[in-house]
């Protein structure tokens, strides 16, 4: 890779990005709206980010699901300490049990649960290992909540400089033309 820092392994990338999607699903004050209404919602999530394993195709697995999202949100919004004490409750709560496998496009890489675990289990033991490798490496601050005054969303700050602060172009650009319209009005009042 010839000089570029490598900060996260690309599995615990992945994880960490698909549980801050998972955490967006949720409802809001902001966005008060169910991004995961109903079981084909849950199933195009599943689909997007390559979820693999068995699947209940249940309203109980949904709704597992979306209980999850408060779990792994909390990581956001944890200290140390904290977040160390969630991320231990959710690998105990799984009775996780890591191991090497390869399958599909991925090479030898970590899963903690049976493929069989239903999805909650394994979204959420996913999760906390990355979750592991993120506290270990002293970069919980890279776990952010969007800067955006109109938006709640979490996201994963991996930039080289550890300077994104919206969770998207649209919520950056958004607050960009907020305050180079505040800058005229201020302007113009002079």
């Amino acid at each position: 890779m010839s000089g570029v820092k490598v900060l996260f392994a690309h599995d615990t990338e992945v994880a960490l990005q698909a549980a801050a999607a998972l955490v967006n699903t949720a409802p809001d004050p902001v966005t008060p709206g169910e991004e995961l209404p109903a079981l084909a919602a849950l199933d195009a999530f599943v689909e997007e980010w390559g979820w693999t394993g068995s699947r209940a195709h249940d309203e109980d697995e949904l709704a597992r699901v979306r209980a999850l999202r408060p779990r792994l949100r909390a990581v956001w919004e944890a200290d140390e300490d904290e977040a160390v004490r969630i991320v231990n409750r959710l690998l105990a709560d799984a009775r996780a049990l890591p191991q090497l496998v390869r399958h599909g496009e991925w090479d030898y890489h970590l899963h903690a649960t049976d493929p069989s675990a239903p999805l909650d289990e394994r979204m959420a033991v996913e999760a906390a290992m990355a979750f592991v490798d993120v506290i270990r490496m002293k970069e919980l601050g890279r776990l952010r909540i969007c800067a955006a005054d109109d938006c709640l969303d979490v996201h994963v700050d991996l930039s080289k400089n550890s300077s994104r602060r919206y969770c998207s172009a649209t919520c950056g650009n958004k607050a960009n033309v907020a305050a180079y319209r505040a800058r005229r009005r201020s302007a113009a009042g002079r």
